[in-house]
Order: structure tokens, then sequence, then C-alpha cells
């Protein structure tokens, strides 16, 4: 499966237009949850207008970036004191060649001209590649953009395993009866994760009265629960299960239907079973809807390579964690297949995106990805600093992907696989 460029550009649009007052900014300065010794705290940085109308010139782009906690006030995703080891393989991966869009490229032209800011491959539980680049480290936070959708997206299923949700059937009003009379009446938690409500949604930023504008005023307003009134207040433009449209609004939904379910913080909810469980070694951080308030389900994590990483081998392990089932049977691959919503095949699950071969990502905006392809056993995680929010890509990252297990699994895996079996964590 091809993501398409104009699919990825109805998907991953920006928040363009609106600054962030620097009252906020000043807000966030006690509430960003980073010790003072962040390596990155005292960079100068841009606003939100800048991040996403691609207005940063390269260096307050990569300082802005790895600083998001400092845009709006944040809640801090607690690691946990044992993390899951990433051990180095003996063989690392070499340089390769890769055919995309016409043309071949090596590794060190994609890392360049797709301008990378770090990237680490797993394989078969072996650290085979890890690389930071404008200054980043394995101490650097950085931006999630929409991968965080598909975190948020899981902890529906961790809270299904936990009992406090009972079915992925269950209306979503069950949960959240302010949307009783709404648009969302009688839309189940399935339709919600599946973006297929049937609620009417404009996701055109550049549009000032689209709904994706309106969404970003609620957020910048910082009033609580603003968000959630916007979506309560959406008309319905087509039955529910029967159209698929893409809206980031959906997914502050699916945020605050896992902390009505759970009587607690999205934050610490994901800390209490991703992330201190499996062992994320490092604090995460992640944007507000108010001081205080709920956390924003579709951007705002700031979390590091390694831990981003570490996620998409809880994926690969299908939520096992130290032998402990986290989520449900099968959840892994119904939340990252492609769905038939009224009878159109659709390249989208529970906020993952299907790719090739069985892989699937999390997929976010300047070149944010947790990639996973299960069959090799192999998890990459990669920051971008792409000039725009889309398109700016100059090489196919899924040819790249594609290109990474091919060698994996190609003339170096054998060697490979025997050098590395020793320090193998499965």
């Amino acid at each position: 499966m091809r993501i398409t460029a104009s699919l990825v550009s109805l998907v991953f649009i920006g928040l363009g237009g609106i600054g962030l007052s620097s009252l906020v900014q000043s807000e966030t300065a006690s509430t960003s949850g980073l010790s003072p010794d962040y390596i990155h705290e005292q960079e100068p940085i841009g606003n939100v207008r800048q991040i996403y109308d691609g207005a940063l010139f390269p260096d307050e782009q990569i300082n802005t970036f790895r600083n998001i906690h400092r845009l709006f006030p944040t809640r801090v995703v607690a690691a946990g004191a044992a993390p899951y080891p990433l051990p180095v393989a003996k063989t690392p991966l070499r340089n390769f060649q890769f055919q995309s869009r016409g043309r071949r490229w090596d590794l060190y032209d994609y890392l360049s001209l797709n301008r990378v800011g770090g990237i680490l491959v797993v394989n078969a539980g072996n650290v085979v590649f890890e690389r930071y680049f404008f200054g980043n480290s394995p101490r650097t936070r950085w931006m999630s953009m929409s991968v965080v959708k598909s975190m948020v997206a899981t902890l529906v299923g961790t809270a299904i395993q936990d009992g406090y949700i009972h079915s992925i059937d269950d209306p979503l009003t069950k949960y959240l009866p302010r949307f009783v009379g709404s648009a969302y009446d009688g839309v189940t938690v399935r339709q919600l994760l599946q973006m297929a409500s049937g609620v009417a949604w404009n996701e055109t930023y550049t549009d000032p009265a689209s709904d994706r504008r309106a969404m970003l005023e609620a957020q910048i307003g910082q009033q609580p629960g603003a968000i959630l009134d916007l979506m309560a207040s959406l008309p319905r433009a087509a039955e529910s299960g029967a159209r698929w449209n893409y809206s980031t609004g959906e997914t502050q939904v699916v945020g605050a239907l896992v902390a009505a379910a759970t009587k607690m913080p999205v934050a610490d909810y994901l800390s209490q079973t991703i992330w201190q469980p499996f062992g994320m070694e490092s604090d995460a951080t992640w944007w507000l809807d108010s001081p205080g308030g709920l956390e924003i389900g579709g951007s705002g994590l700031s979390a590091t390579l390694r831990d981003y990483a570490r996620f998409g081998l809880y994926m690969l392990n299908e939520g096992r964690t130290h032998g402990k089932e986290t989520l449900p049977p099968g959840w892994v691959a119904a939340a990252t297949s492609v769905k038939q919503i009224a009878g159109e095949t659709v390249d989208y699950g529970y906020m993952w995106w299907p790719l090739d071969d069985g892989a699937y990502s999390a997929i976010g905006i300047f070149g944010q990805f947790v990639y996973v392809h299960p069959a090799s056993r192999t998890v990459v995680a990669m920051w971008g600093a792409q000039p725009k929010p889309v398109g700016t890509d100059v090489i196919d990252e899924y040819d790249f992907f594609n290109a990474i297990v091919r060698e994996l699994q190609g003339p170096q895996s054998t060697r490979m696989r025997a050098q590395n079996a020793n320090s193998a964590i499965e």
C-alpha cells in the first residue's frame, strides 16, 4: 500500500495562521515538567504559527521541535526505574542503495536530504543503527505531532483490557454523556477510532472558517473543555460508520474517552500502562488544552528517540509486558490493518497507518515516524525536520523503510543474525 501525496496532504494539514501568545509561553515555564538541566532548555525558539507555516530558519526550527513543552502547559508522562534494554548489535546496519522517485539513493542521501533529526533502527531486539543530527542526543526530547494519535488509540485497547471500557462497540455516550443529543450520540468507540463517526469535519486549516482552525483557536484560548464543546456542536454529515473522514478533533474525543473511563489524566494512564511497565527510560511531556486540563489527543507529546522506538517494540510485542498481556487478544492486528467502511477499503486502522507487507506506522508531519515491520522484527523511530509540514520529503519515506527491511533480510541478514544472537532480546 502507498500513501499518496494527496492523502498525506489531507491528513497532515498543519495548524498555521495562529501564533501562541507570550502569556501562554510564560505560563508553561512552571508547568513543563522538565528539570532545569534539560540540555536544550535555554535555546531560542519560535512559535506555533511559525512551526505550521514552515516559516522558521533551520536552526530555529530544530530548537523549537525539541522544546515544544515551552509552547503550552504540559503534563509529565513519568518513566519507570527499569528501562527496557536496547542492546547494540555486534554488526551494524551498513550503507545501502535503493530506488525512489526515479533515482538511485543511499542511506547518506536520505538522512541529509530528508532532514532527519535522529533515527534508531531495532532488528530482532538489537539496535543496528542509531544516529543523531543537528545537536540532538539520546537526552533530547522531540515533538510527536500525529504520532501520538496512535498512542492515544492504543490506550483504548489497554482500557478495554483493564476493564475500564467494556467493549469497542460500546456507544461513546456511555462514557461521555456530554455528547448525548449531539451528532456523536449513537457513535461507537470503534467508529470513533476509525474516524468513521459520520460527524462533519473540515480539516483544512487554511480556511479561517474550518473546524480545524476553530479547534486551534480553542486550544490557544486554553479554556477548559472548549475543544470538546466545539466537537459537541458539530452537525452530522453521514450515518455513523458510513464514511471515513480524517478528523484531528476526534482524537481529542478519544483522549476524553480514556480520561473519563479510567478516571485519571491520559498522561498518567499512559505512564501507568505502557511508559513505566514496558520500560521507557525518560519522562515525556504532553500538551494540555488548559492548565491542568485534558491532554491534546492529536499532537504535543515530546519524548526521546529511544522511547519512541520502545513504543514500537511494545506494539511489535503485541502489548506483552514482562509476561502480562496489556492489550486484548488480536488488538494490534485489528488496529493496524485496513478497514472496510460502507463497502470501501480504507487504508487506516485504529489511528494507525497500514503499509506494505504487513508493516504499519504512526506518522506525524515534518517527518515523524514510528514504523513497525513484524515479519522482520524491525522497528524504526525517526525524527524529521523537513521545511514544511507536508510535501518537502525529497526521497519517499516508504521506499526508505522498505529498503531498510530488504537490507536486513538480504546479504547482511544471515551474518547479522548469527553475530547478534547472543545479545537479542525477545
